[in-house]
Formats: structure tokens, sequence, C-alpha cells
């Protein structure tokens, strides 16, 4: 049986689809297609459903995903062994959402870039879950510990979330003497039907009842809609700190929520991604009064 084979093999089960595949791996939809064949061959198997809009694992493919997954893992430990002791290099994937990602990890990369010449981070800060079986990404910055699966989590930080409003809104309309007075103002919150985490849904913990005059699917879209006028709404505290113009909104009503960093069990000991892992618990360490 060929190692590139069953990779190509395990692309195709993540992806759904062949022609996926063949973009992550860098190889046309031809030989994709043809490498699956021979893999099936010499299984006696037949791995995949092809469908017109992809592919579907058989019994079969669901059996031998298992079995693939751990030829992988024993790849990933064998190349740890070819390597050196102290050079990290090699690409690591960081899901995460894109508060944390864009307003505080984003800026912190080029020290890890500095750090570990060799090392290609991708940073995919996109307000959704990931999953590390498929692997979409190879850490993931998440807001609940995962509670199964194959996977080491680590609690990186609390952090807080409150209330804010632009100066020019509170001009216009007041500042609010209560919570019950954010009923007659316009608020701005999140598109209830997108929400991935249930930890994202905390409106009613400011207001029972709370309706959004503007609905923004991502934290740094509501930061911003926020900042330039549409109503009062409740940010990231480590994200509005930053802007003079965000002004705290009954700042005595705060509530708190957790990142974590989650790795699967396979790539805990690979040495890129362990090394990933640190820098983030580093710098959140560094920068801890922030949240």
């Amino acid at each position: 049986m060929n190692w590139d084979d069953t990779r190509v093999f395990l692309a195709v089960a993540r992806s759904g689809q062949i022609l996926g595949a063949s973009k992550s791996l860098g190889l046309n939809h031809a030989t994709v297609a043809r490498r699956l064949t021979a893999l099936e061959q010499a299984l006696g198997s037949k791995l995949f459903t092809r469908k017109t809009n992809g592919t579907e694992l058989s019994g079969a493919g669901e059996r031998f995903l298992v079995h693939a997954e751990q030829m992988e893992s024993a790849m990933l430990a064998a190349s740890e062994l070819a390597g050196t002791d102290s050079l990290i290099e090699g690409t690591v994937r960081v899901g995460a959402p894109d508060g944390f990602g864009v307003a505080f990890l984003a800026p912190r990369l080029g020290l890890l870039a500095e750090r570990h010449r060799g090392l290609r981070i991708e940073l995919v800060p996109v307000p959704r879950s990931f999953s590390l079986s498929r692997r979409e990404a190879d850490i993931a910055v998440t807001l609940e510990r995962p509670r199964e699966g194959r996977l080491v989590a680590r609690k990186l930080t609390e952090y807080r979330l409150g209330l804010y409003a632009a100066q020019s809104y509170l001009d216009a309309h007041g500042m609010p003497q209560s919570l019950a007075d954010l009923a007659e103002h316009r608020l701005v919150g999140y598109v209830e039907d997108l929400l991935y985490t249930a930890s994202l849904d905390y409106t009613a913990e400011f207001l029972k009842g709370w309706r959004s005059s503007v609905a923004v699917s991502s934290a740094m879209g509501q930061t911003e809609a926020v900042r330039a006028g549409a109503g009062i709404g409740i940010l990231h505290a480590f994200m509005a700190r930053r802007d003079a113009g965000l002004v705290p909104v009954l700042p005595e009503h705060r509530l708190s929520r957790s990142y974590w960093t989650v790795v699967h069990e396979d790539l805990r000991s690979v040495r890129r991604v362990s090394a990933v892992a640190e820098f983030l618990a580093e710098i959140v360490e560094k920068d801890q009064a922030i949240f």
C-alpha cells in the first residue's frame, strides 16, 4: 500500500470532494482520482460513493479511515524523529474566533516568525468552529472546552465583555441609567441563527428580550458598527479598550467567557505544533491585563 495514496484518501475524506482535496494537496483532479482508484484496487474495496456534488465514505471507507489516521499519526511521529532537536519548521494552521484572531493574535505573529524562520503560520480568524479530526486546523482557539474526541485542551484565559457605544450615539440618544433602559435604545448584536456555540448567546444576560436593530455575525463587525454609531453593543473589552471613540455603558455590568487552545492528540508532540501552542500561552500570559 502506497502512503501517498492513503494521504490522498484522507484529503478526500476530509473535504468531501475530489476537487477540494486536489486543491489542498496541490495535485490535479485526475491525479487524485487515479490515486483513489489505485488504493481501492490495492484494498479490494470501494472506499467512496462518488456523487455529482462530492463524495461520501462507504462502509469500507469509514473502517479504513480509522487505520489511515493511525498511519498519518505514525508518519507525523516519524517525521519528528528525522528532524533536528532545535529546528522548528513546516506549516501550522491556527483556527480562531475573529476577535481573538484579528485583534490580538495577528499583530503578534511577526514575533513568532522571527523566532522560527522555517515556520509558516496560517491564521484562519473566522467566526466558526474547526474540526481538528478533519485537519481543518492544527490548533483551534475555542470558547468552550471540548467534551469528546481525541483532543487535548488548555485554558488560555478568561476575557470580559461589556456594553459600549460611540460618543456620537450617546450625544444623540443619551446614556442609559439601567439595564432596563436598553430597551429604549438601538442595539447591536449577533445573527442568532449563525451562532456556532452557545457561549456566544449572551444578550439575555444583559436584557431579556434583547432585540438587535443591527445584527452582525462577527465580533469585529459588531465593534465597527458600534464605533460608527449604530447603537449600543456587547463588545470584547480587550478590543474596545483600544478605541478612544468607544465609551463603556453601565460598566458595572460585565460577563466573562474563556478561550481554550485545542490540539488533536496525534499532533500534541509535533514540535512545530507544540511551539505554536506554547507561543499562544506565552503571549496571552504576557498581556493578561488586557483581558
